[in-house]
């Protein structure tokens, strides 16, 4: 998959996030977008995951099944390749643990086939596998979005601020988590400068770089 940014700009009111964003992000990397709190990345982050439109420029979608080949990809169509991860993102609270899983696949696929039982071992949260997620902690919950996203069987994941509310146990179990399910897809990582968010990229993009144009 290739992404391509041409002049994406972003702004609320009269107020540019940030603008003039020419940037291309492609399958053979990993990617963490950089920036301090209210720099404008989660927002450049749900641009690209089509969840909220730009203001200026275009933004492409290519899938590139081969050297050969290449489609693009419309907007409306995005959902399919993508899963995304936020600690702003609602859960379907009244549901338990079994249930999201169960739920989730009938839209979206997991990875190499992994069933309920399997998914659920691997966010160690077996013990609480049958109650509702309001009464799980912050921390449980992002590790269930984090799972959700992760295992899902898609080319393009998304994860904005992903060691929000863990604790060290938990990012360790994040690490370990998303170095095993990153092959074959394109990861992008919002972060402010928590390396251990990001270890396994090697590109970054810095969105305050995109500011001094605003």
């Amino acid at each position: 998959m290739i992404i391509s940014l041409k002049n994406i700009g972003k702004r609320y009111n009269f107020e540019w996030i940030f603008r003039g964003v020419n940037y291309d992000f492609s399958s053979e990397n990993n990617y963490v977008i950089l920036g301090a709190n209210g720099s404008g990345k989660s927002t450049l982050l749900q641009v690209i995951s089509g969840s909220l439109m730009n203001s200026e420029g275009e933004i492409t979608f290519t899938n590139t099944p081969n050297a050969n080949t290449t489609a693009v990809i419309e907007i409306e169509n995005l959902f399919n390749s993508l899963s995304y991860c936020a600690p702003y993102l609602d859960l379907f609270e009244e549901f338990t643990l079994t249930e999201s899983i169960e739920f989730q696949e009938k839209f979206k696929p997991f990875q190499k086939g992994l069933i309920t039982k399997q998914i659920i071992e691997l966010t160690e949260l077996g013990k609480s596998k049958d109650k509702q997620l309001k009464y799980y902690s912050s921390g449980m919950k992002q590790r269930v979005r984090l799972a959700l996203a992760i295992l899902a069987d898609t080319p393009l994941l998304l994860l904005d601020e992903p060691t929000s509310n863990l604790d060290k146990k938990a990012i360790d179990w994040y690490q370990q988590l998303v170095t095993a399910h990153s092959k074959n897809r394109m990861i992008i990582v919002a972060s402010n400068q928590q390396e251990y968010e990001y270890s396994f990229c090697n590109k970054q993009l810095i969105i305050e770089d995109y500011k001094k144009t605003v």
